[in-house]
């Protein structure tokens, strides 16, 4: 398929896609690679350049998912800047070298390892209900700040998964709730993480810019109304959502 030139058919395609996709994220605090990544392969894009593609599609997520939380007071000051500033350097890595380098062992892992997120989570059925803040300062704060910049790394490398996982890292890690995890997730990592990756991958590679308006537009939709529903959820249901996802994101990433 020409990458300048889509259908009407295969524009609704990517934006349902792109909506389903990134209102599930909002709702579970990542996945959206789900289904907007295979989409994107499926309708004729070669990898480097969906997930190129894809990164850019996400800023959107985050951007909507933002200005939601914004207007709940989500988002904490202090971790945010920790997000950030740990964060971004590991998706520059992590973007910079993955068009070198064959994905499928780090994919199987990153399966396993979201697979087992979810099973840990319904193992542990208190987890994430309620907010207990901890390991904010000294070596603890250090150690948790190295684990953010591994999972930058994945973000900037692959196309799902390393959302929930630094969803559930800000709860073990850091006692946060699933609620307001959620909230970090998709502003900090959708909007600031996803925006780098993208300026990486855009420079050292290509981005299918006429593919961009249905996905940014469902990816906005989506991340915004997904956040909106979310917020007005206990943090139970918020769980529940993240298990569900997890499972279902582990598989596609292992098969």
């Amino acid at each position: 398929m020409p990458l300048d030139a889509l259908s009407w058919a295969d524009q609704a395609i990517l934006l349902a896609a792109a909506f389903v996709a990134n209102w599930f994220s909002a709702l579970a605090g990542g996945g959206a690679g789900l289904l907007q990544f295979p989409v994107l392969i499926f309708l004729g894009l070669p990898f480097a350049l969906a997930l190129a593609t894809h990164k850019i599609a996400t800023v959107a997520l985050g951007l909507g998912s933002t200005l939601r939380h914004l207007q709940g007071e989500s988002l904490e000051r202090d971790l945010s800047i920790v997000l950030l500033a740990a964060g971004v350097p590991g998706v520059v890595l992590g973007a910079r070298y993955i068009l070198d380098v064959p994905g499928d062992i780090a994919q199987q892992a990153l399966g396993v390892l979201t697979i087992g997120m979810g099973l840990y989570s319904i193992a542990k059925p208190q987890l994430g209900l309620t907010a207990e803040p901890r390991n904010r300062e000294g070596t603890a704060l250090a150690i948790g700040a190295a684990g953010i910049f591994l999972i930058g790394i994945l973000n900037g490398s692959l196309s799902s998964g390393s959302g929930l996982v630094l969803t559930l890292w800000q709860i073990k890690w850091f006692g946060l709730d699933y609620k307001r995890a959620t909230a970090h997730t998709l502003g900090l990592c959708g909007l600031a993480w996803n925006g780098t990756g993208a300026v990486v991958l855009g420079v050292i590679g290509e981005v299918a810019w006429a593919w961009m308006p249905a996905l940014l537009v469902g990816a906005f939709v989506g991340g915004y109304l997904g956040s909106h529903y979310a917020i007005g959820k206990s943090n139970a249901w918020v769980k529940r959502v993240f298990e569900v996802v997890t499972l279902a994101v582990g598989a596609k990433l292992l098969f």
